[in-house]
């Protein structure tokens, strides 16, 4: 039964496919059901697998209800049985015509006509007696132009059906005989080449067909991965991944981006319409990681399942089943009652009260089972509602709210799973999708969790680590916030589990490892939470670079860098574009007056109506520092080395007196003010005289001297207009709109609100149409490690208060 499709060999190079350990790969049905859908399938195989790796099919589209109809048609001895058998024939034709060249089509049409043949003398003889045999077909002909596809395409591909090598006891509990199977399989397999292996379908010790049920190909793949020893399954499917609630009924619902076994297992018994009981079983005891992905959304990062930390273990789901029979008995209150829940699986019980919940279809079943050992039996339609989530069940805090949020509800019990992962209500009526519209709200109102990670682990950056215990205590805005990441120049420490806060630096040196920007990309891009937030405290312009790439992956930044802010018109407005496109958030109230609100103003001022007409003041510390202390008193060049030894210039002094940094400082608050403007539109005085401007920091420090005559003239001149001298930004508009803007020296009257601040204080000065005679005027420090770190833990909670409404569109294309 297994097919061989050959081609010729591909190197791993010009297949592209990429590099990793093993991984399974299963793609359902609706994700293969027409040839669009299958060349997005092929698509995602190029670049998400390996020759190794194994493909496993659900039928392709509608197939397996089309081969039940035409079941159901053949028992009934219908005559539009042979329309039904050849409208399947010619769905099957246009998808091989479509997908694949003439001659390869011609083969597999051909090949597809004897099985329909076959199929047709099932049907008209003993349709009963080949009832698994016949929908076997669809996920054989599902392989077959899979692989084929492949084949042409991208690289060698060869169809195996599970019937040759996955044995079962019986299509009842579909218990897998692994020594067999993994023989079996291991013989099977072809090195070098991409194996397509049918979903659903098996056989038991007889060599009989049997089937694994509705959804057995998730089954089969997980069956699959465990016979292999795969790293990981993907559960290719039309949803982006698991959510807190079966989004089609509870809009609102979040993404669950990690899950833990447990947890998973419970949601799949509970009846989410992603997972399913059984999917997870093969790998209980097994290191492999499942994920769930959309065909449909290939990019977008799914849901994880496997062992995860602290974080992964706070998220809680809400799932609902209705159609389900309390079953009480005096039977079930004895010995029976651990047989009776084993035997029919049941949803919960009760063995003190003496019952427990099954499913409609079950009752004939239990009445049969129940009646064997001379008992009375009840029973009364309910459904059932659950919260889950990790060791629920010993968390009383969530208990009582569970309670609470079903208060208005006819609850008939409530039972603690034996998992200790769900706290389940069986209630009276059905459950509406109000009910699990407001339970959800009430249990998961408050579970976003965000990820932050600080890049820049100098002196703000440590104290803005310091008092992030603090704040994530104080603030109810960031009580799901997860200090996930630090970075610095050369190593980075990435943790999805989350980073002690209160041992963050610690940690970091003992575990950082060194990255590139590559790697630090490609974890921030598959990272696991509902936001993601980098703080930049970096002064690298090299680090800004990356703000185009966040920003394309829909995270949020906190700058107090200012390169980004201060770069080309063309980057600056590419950036702006890109973080609206991408819903990102971008704060940098730190870039100007560290913790001074002149951002929060210049928005409030706009957001009012206002129209800014002037933004001007002393924007440096450093320059406030060495103008208010100069009185002539001491040479200039002596202050200066005086500012240097105390550490309130930087490093290379001239790089404070050339005003590139007031100059971007004033080019940042212009654009915020809504105008847009470039550095060069910006006149700048560099107070450093060329002949020093080239030399060392070193041949400039011992030559400082040279600043001396200069800034003494300048210094007379002002004196004897009962004036001072400070480097001033300045930016206007004139009534016809066009605007000025220069940072430079200026003369000031002595009174002016410029020349009267605390030496290091930044000042500044806006004027407005509400606002020009009595401008507004903010003073304060405009620099320091406390006011920089506290006015980042501002941007911080003004981003989580922001994105506390924020709501996410979940896209379905119809679940399978």
């Amino acid at each position: 039964m297994t097919q061989s499709n050959t081609v010729e060999p591909l190197s791993s190079g010009n297949n592209q496919l990429a590099k990793h350990a093993i991984h399974a790969h299963k793609f359902g049905g609706s994700s293969l059901a027409t040839t669009q859908c299958i060349e997005r399938v092929v698509a995602i195989i190029r670049k998400n697998c390996q020759l190794d790796d194994l493909v496993v099919v659900s039928a392709n589209g509608n197939t397996t209800d089309d081969l039940f109809n035409i079941y159901e048609l053949a028992v009934e001895n219908s005559q539009d049985l042979l329309v039904a058998i050849e409208a399947l024939k010619q769905s099957q034709s246009v998808l091989i015509s479509e997908l694949l060249n003439k001659s390869r089509a011609a083969c597999l049409i051909e090949i597809l006509s004897d099985d329909i043949d076959q199929l047709t003398v099932w049907l008209t003889e003993q349709p009963r007696q080949h009832h698994a045999d016949m929908l076997a077909y669809g996920e054989v002909w599902s392989a077959r132009l899979l692989s084929a596809v492949l084949s042409e395409q991208v690289c060698p591909s060869y169809s195996i059906d599970a019937r040759d090598f996955l044995v079962i006891n019986n299509d009842k509990e579909c218990a897998v005989d692994n020594q067999s199977s993994k023989k079996q399989f291991q013989e099977i397999l072809q090195k070098g080449k991409l194996a397509v292996i049918t979903g659903y379908i098996t056989k038991n010790s007889r060599g009989e067909t049997c089937t694994l049920g509705r959804n057995g190909s998730d089954y089969s793949a997980t069956i699959i991965a465990s016979l292999s020893g795969a790293l990981n399954v993907t559960l290719w499917t039309d949803v982006d991944g698991i959510y807190s609630a079966d989004p089609r009924v509870v809009p609102l619902a979040r993404k669950l981006h990690r899950l833990p076994n447990g947890v998973a297992k419970e949601l799949g018994r509970l009846g989410n319409p992603v997972l399913h009981a059984k999917t997870l079983q093969p790998l209980t005891n097994h290191s492999t990681h499942l994920h769930v992905a959309s065909s449909f959304d290939p990019e977008i990062s799914g849901t994880e399942i496997g062992k995860f930390g602290q974080i992964a273990k706070q998220e809680l789901s809400v799932t609902s089943l209705n159609d389900l029979l309390l079953v009480q008995s005096t039977s079930l209150t004895g010995s029976l009652a651990g047989q009776a829940n084993h035997e029919f699986s049941a949803i919960c019980s009760d063995v003190k009260q003496g019952f427990i919940v099954i499913h409609r279809a079950q009752q004939k079943l239990v009445s049969q089972w129940l009646a064997n050992h001379d008992t009375d039996v009840s029973f009364t339609p309910v459904s059932i509602l659950a919260i889950v989530g990790h060791s629920v069940v010993n968390q009383g805090n969530i208990q009582a709210r569970f309670k609470r949020a079903l208060k208005h509800s006819k609850v008939l019990y409530v039972v603690n799973s034996l998992s200790e992962h769900s706290i389940i209500a069986v209630l009276q009526q059905s459950c509406t999708g109000e009910l699990l519209n407001n339970v959800h709200h009430d249990m998961t109102k408050d579970a976003r969790h965000i990820g932050v990670v600080v890049a820049g682990l100098g002196n703000i950056g440590q104290r803005f680590l310091e008092l992030l215990p603090g704040q994530l205590n104080r603030i109810p805005a960031l009580e799901n916030v997860h200090l996930v990441g630090l970075v610095a120049s050369n190593k980075a420490l990435l943790n999805t589990d989350g980073i002690d806060v209160v041992r963050a630096i610690k940690l970091y040196e003992r575990d950082a490892k060194a990255y590139d920007n590559a790697l630090l990309m490609s974890w921030l891009t598959n990272h696991p939470y509902d936001e993601l937030i980098v703080v930049d405290i970096t002064p690298s312009e090299h680090f800004s670079y990356l703000y185009g790439d966040f920003f394309r992956e829909g995270i949020h930044v906190i700058g107090a860098n200012k390169w980004a802010a201060s770069s080309s018109t063309k980057q600056y407005n590419t950036l702006v574009s890109t973080a609206a496109k991408n819903k990102s958030l971008w704060l940098g109230n730190t870039t100007v007056g560290a913790g001074l609100p002149i951002n929060f103003a210049i928005n409030d001022l706009l957001n009012s109506g206002d129209q800014i007409i002037e933004i001007s003041g002393i924007f440096s510390g450093t320059l406030s520092w060495l103008f208010e202390t100069y009185d002539g008193s001491v040479p200039f060049s002596r202050l200066l080395l005086d500012a240097l030894s105390q550490g309130i210039t930087e490093p290379d002094p001239r790089e404070d007196l050339s005003g590139r940094d007031v100059q971007r400082k004033l080019l940042i608050l212009a654009r915020m003010a809504g105008f847009e403007l470039s550095l060069e539109d910006i006149d700048c005085q560099n107070l450093v005289p060329e002949s020093l401007q080239g030399l060392s920091i070193k041949d400039f420090l011992a030559k400082a001297a040279q600043l001396d005559t200069y800034f003494a003239e300048q210094l007379a001149q002002a004196s004897a207009k009962q004036s001072c001298i400070r480097y001033i930004a300045e930016f206007a508009v004139n009534e016809q709109g066009k605007s000025t803007a220069k940072v430079h020296l200026a003369v000031l009257p002595n009174n002016d609100a410029f020349t009267r601040l605390t030496p290091c204080d930044n000042i500044f000065l806006i004027k407005s149409l509400c606002y020009q005679d009595n401008p507004l005027i903010i003073q304060g420090p405009g620099a320091g490690r406390d006011v920089t770190a506290g006015g980042l833990h501002s941007d911080l909670v003004s981003i989580c208060q922001q994105l506390a409404g924020k709501k996410h569109q979940v896209k379905i294309k119809g679940l399978s």
